[in-house]
């Protein structure tokens, strides 16, 4: 089967959708977006695993990137997809309909349909988001072909309802070990209780109060929580250990080295193990090429709760934001679907934003 870009976003999100690309099985999606890419000559086009580049060279005197996965979760009994008549309009509903193959539709039909942009544009179609940051195809690309990824500004088609999201928050995992005395539970008095003695780190978290801070006019919420407890060795013997893992998410004023200061003001007499560490990203709305965006989609920002692939376009200097269709609260739902007028909404505040009107 081969893509047709020309083709209405409703019929191309169905046809992407009904290639299963589950993380690390991206292969023949990635061949179908290269082949169909490669036919319209405006674009270079590079590939890097199973990651498609696409680059028009213009001379333009801004670039901007806009990205998105091709992989998705496990299938869930719900492909092929299928299209349904709801009261709000009709629906795409399938696996990856809404994460993120309705934002890779309308990624495909620009890239074929905008042979003159105001500005140079990076369409860049990857893998392996789904799953270990170690696997992920955009910090492949930063690796080996850093150069593909300069920009003056980044938009990752993740969905938002078809609004802007600026930016992400930071998220960090620590795991806090508390000790405590094996003893039989009949002579507890011998032993000390370590799954009891988690009730002060208990008591910590529920007593933290989390800070609403405005980054360059969005308001991110942090969050402070306890995200798994385990402990316990038989039920006659008092626990010796007890194990809590906790989630900070955080504003991304703040850098990875802050949110662990943050911690170790909130646990102090505690050590904690750090298990996961992923900096945030500034929504950089400040920027005047991030206004024009911001003029031309007709949306009013809000801040990304969350963690995104923002943060690699960030840490690399360049400012980004989330757009794309279909509700993100239905990622990674067995019923998940994307409304084909939100496709449509993006698909034209993107043109609105990129294509040279007759006046210029």
């Amino acid at each position: 089967m081969r893509l047709d870009l020309t083709s209405d976003l409703v019929t191309l999100l169905q046809a992407i959708v009904d290639v299963e690309s589950v993380s690390g099985n991206e292969r023949e999606l990635a061949d179908m977006v290269e082949e169909a890419l490669r036919s319209h000559g405006h674009l270079e086009v590079t590939r890097d695993g199973d990651c498609v580049i696409a680059r028009t060279d213009f001379g333009r005197d801004q670039r901007v990137v806009i990205a998105g996965h091709l992989d998705t979760v496990p299938v869930a009994d719900n492909l092929p997809s299928h299209l349904e008549q709801a009261p709000d309009g009709l629906r795409v509903v399938g696996r990856g309909t809404c994460d993120m193959k309705g934002g890779v539709a309308v990624q495909l039909q620009l890239a074929a349909e905008l042979t003159d942009p105001n500005r140079d544009i990076t369409w860049i179609f990857y893998d392996h988001e789904e799953v270990g940051a170690e696997l992920n195809g955009l910090r492949r690309i930063a690796e080996n072909s850093p150069q593909l990824l300069e920009a003056d500004f980044a938009v990752l088609m993740e969905p938002t309802n078809a609004q802007i999201e600026g930016g992400c928050q930071g998220t960090c995992r620590i795991r806090i070990t508390v000790p405590g005395k094996a003893s039989h539970s009949a002579r507890s008095w011998l032993g000390h209780n370590a799954i009891h003695a988690l009730s002060d780190v208990l008591d910590r978290l529920n007593a933290y109060d989390a800070q609403e801070i405005d980054v360059e006019g969005l308001t991110f919420r942090e969050g402070m929580n306890a995200v798994s407890v385990s402990g316990g060795v038989a039920s006659n013997i008092i626990p010796p250990s007890a194990i809590i893992d906790v989630n900070y998410r955080y504003a991304p004023d703040k850098s990875p080295d802050d949110a662990l200061v943050e911690l170790r003001r909130v646990f102090h007499g505690y050590s904690f193990e750090l298990t996961d560490m992923a900096p945030g990203a500034r929504p950089g709305l400040d920027r005047e090429i991030a206004k024009s965006f911001v003029d031309s989609v007709g949306s009013t920002p809000k801040p990304k709760y969350g963690w995104t692939d923002v943060a690699r376009f960030s840490a690399l200097g360049i400012p980004a934001v989330n757009y794309g269709p279909a509700d993100p609260s239905l990622a990674h739902t067995d019923n998940e679907y994307c409304p084909a007028d939100q496709l449509d909404t993006c698909a034209n505040g993107l043109r609105r934003w990129l294509k040279i009107t007759e006046e210029a």
